[in-house]
């Protein structure tokens, strides 16, 4: 019997749309055959067979197998007749891409028709299917589970460029697969591969620290220190920080003075552009005591005259530096002399809270961030070219932004400001040698569920929503990670091109996900809760048919990898007594490494 023959499974049976029913033949001697001293599986979910057409091979993926996949015309006959499914079976197969000659293509030009044979795929085959990627252009993240001897690889122009999102539940292995991939990445040793990951735990820091830099708030190297400066963040991300409702008019009357501030410095301290250009979200410098004293002194203000022209005397001489604001004489009672400031905004609880802010030392990465720390007439020893050389221009491949020493209630609007800043940066800078047309970047956001919540408006999820649906045309690429992507907004995951997805047990996740596949394939999501740490079902752009994975395992695996208690409560703690008051310490000083 020729090779072709043996490998012979069934024959099309219907054809609807993509979706195709297979009778298997009778004759089949057993679900598992052996070929060349190889066991197969005839009809695994997710397997795949192939369809010969004269020079081409259709390669097919199977997503039914049984009574499910019988035909909707042979349905009814079934019914009446239960005989006819006892004397057959059934797989269901979808169209995934073809072979000619050596090479496999995803997508076909001709289609099968009824009758056609359908073969199982040998390993052979799978060679074909899984070895089409060029060198230059992919990344080998682990094994194909159905062949452990098959490298898993995967296309990265299409990863950065068209998005990507690797979800599961806790406990599945994200952490290891996203460590994996970043590190297949700097393997290849790219002179100037950039990689940004905003990792709000801390979790990166040491399963990559071969190929990163880490930058953190409570770094004792000033060079690894996390700053942002505070006049970089958009107006309304600034005001939000500090606590107490504005009026719209209040919120107008402080913007009008910061914009005033800004025009100011930029005048002052000669910065290159246009006075007309400059609003209250303009990345200039200007010192934000500076306004605070100002706004502060005019609600503090009182007469001597009741047409108040004359300030009164000072009682305490204030200081915009030590955030002391200027004293004076309390007013008098009814007409009496001194006279309040009739045009006071009502401010002053809101600017003690400001107050309050620019001296609590937790948010001092923001308002004292170190050389980008503006003096009171706006100037500072660097500007945020070397913000972004720090961020983006290392030697090594990958910035970590470790924000876990971050206030929890600005996590968010930080988290979406340093992108806002990022992309426009790489926006407005898109004809010089480090922008992103020139130079990719590859931002990975870990758990993107806490910051771009579906409905929310904040600025983390208006531009992320920005960078998903245009950053593909300037160079910004995106992996988004969750183990909650059914909190994740639907634009941004309808825009990732490539979907890992790892084990998860949440149905209404694992719907989310199904949403997000093309049509044919959602039967495949229901095998999530079946699939094993580490293992994912990689589907989209990136990778040239739907592959079930095993990643790698990485030797020294991300902080997020559960404590095993069985270890850790064999060994016996001396000096507990010491340890707790470390813990103290550590804790009242927000610092985990003190």
């Amino acid at each position: 019997m020729s090779k072709n023959r043996i490998t012979e499974i069934g024959e099309i049976d219907s054809i609807s749309g993509n979706s195709i029913s297979v009778k298997l033949f009778d004759n089949i001697k057993s679900n598992m055959p052996i070929i060349d001293g190889v066991v197969y599986r005839v009809g695994q979910i997710g397997s795949f067979v192939r369809i010969p057409l004269g020079y081409a091979n259709l390669y097919d993926i199977v997503t039914q197998i049984g009574s499910a996949a019988i035909p909707e015309s042979l349905r009814e006959a079934v019914a009446k007749d239960y005989d006819i499914l006892k004397n057959t079976r059934w797989i269901n197969i979808v169209l995934a891409g073809e072979q000619v000659g050596k090479k496999f293509e995803r997508g076909i030009t001709q289609y099968p028709t009824t009758g056609d044979k359908v073969h199982l795929v040998t390993i052979n085959d799978l060679d074909i299917i899984y070895g089409g990627y060029e060198e230059a252009n992919s990344i080998t993240v682990g094994s194909i589970s159905v062949s452990e001897s098959l490298d898993a690889k995967i296309e990265l122009d299409k990863l950065i460029s068209r998005h990507c999102a690797i979800v599961g539940s806790t406990g599945s292995g994200k952490s290891n697969s996203v460590s994996v991939l970043l590190q297949s990445i700097a393997n290849r040793n790219f002179p100037s591969s950039r990689i940004l990951v905003i990792d709000p735990h801390g979790e990166y820091n040491d399963a990559l620290s071969k190929h990163s830099k880490v930058i953190e708030v409570n770094s004792s190297d000033d060079e690894n220190k996390l700053q942002i400066p505070f006049w970089a963040l958009p107006f309304n991300e600034l005001m939000k920080i500090f606590s107490g409702n504005l009026t719209d008019q209040n919120r107008e009357y402080i913007r009008e003075k910061v914009v005033d501030a800004k025009i100011k410095s930029a005048e002052d301290n000669e910065i290159a552009v246009t006075k007309e250009s400059i609003t209250a979200d303009s990345p200039i410098p200007f010192s934000i005591k500076r306004l605070w004293f100002e706004l502060i002194d005019f609600e503090k203000r009182t007469f001597t005259d009741y047409a108040k022209t004359n300030l009164t005397e000072l009682t305490t001489k204030g200081d915009a530096e030590k955030l002391i604001s200027n004293e004076y004489p309390a007013p008098g009672l009814g007409n009496s002399a001194p006279f309040l400031n009739q045009k006071a905004k009502g401010l002053l609880s809101f600017l003690d809270s400001m107050r309050n802010k620019l001296n609590d030392s937790s948010y001092s990465f923001l308002f004292s961030p170190g050389k980008l720390t503006p003096d009171k007439d706006g100037k500072t020893e660097e500007d945020l070219d070397a913000m972004f050389l720090k961020w983006l221009g290392n030697e090594l491949p990958i910035t970590i932004l470790d924000l876990s020493g971050i206030p929890s209630e600005i996590t968010s609007s930080i988290s979406g400001t340093l992108l806002k800043i990022i992309y426009d940066g790489l926006f407005w800078g898109v004809n010089t040698k480090v922008g992103g047309k020139q130079q990719p970047l590859l931002i990975v956001l870990e758990e993107a569920h806490s910051y771009l919540k579906a409905g929310e408006h904040s600025i983390s999820s208006r531009t992320v929503q920005m960078i998903a649906k245009e950053g593909r045309k300037y160079g910004v690429g995106l992996l988004l990670v969750t183990q909650r992507p059914s909190e994740l907004d639907e634009t941004v995951l309808s825009q990732c091109g490539t979907m890992i997805a790892l084990r998860m047990n949440n149905a209404k996740d694992r719907g989310h996900i199904r949403s997000a596949v093309q049509d044919e394939l959602q039967s495949m999501v229901d095998l999530l809760p079946s699939l094993r740490t580490g293992e994912a079902l990689i589907s989209g752009e990136a990778v040239k048919i739907p592959s079930r994975v095993k990643f790698f395992k990485i030797a020294n695996a991300p902080k997020s990898s559960d404590p095993k208690a069985s270890e850790k409560w064999l060994g016996k703690i001396d000096d507990a007594k010491n340890e707790y008051k470390q813990l103290l310490k550590s804790w009242r000083n927000k610092n985990y490494k003190i």
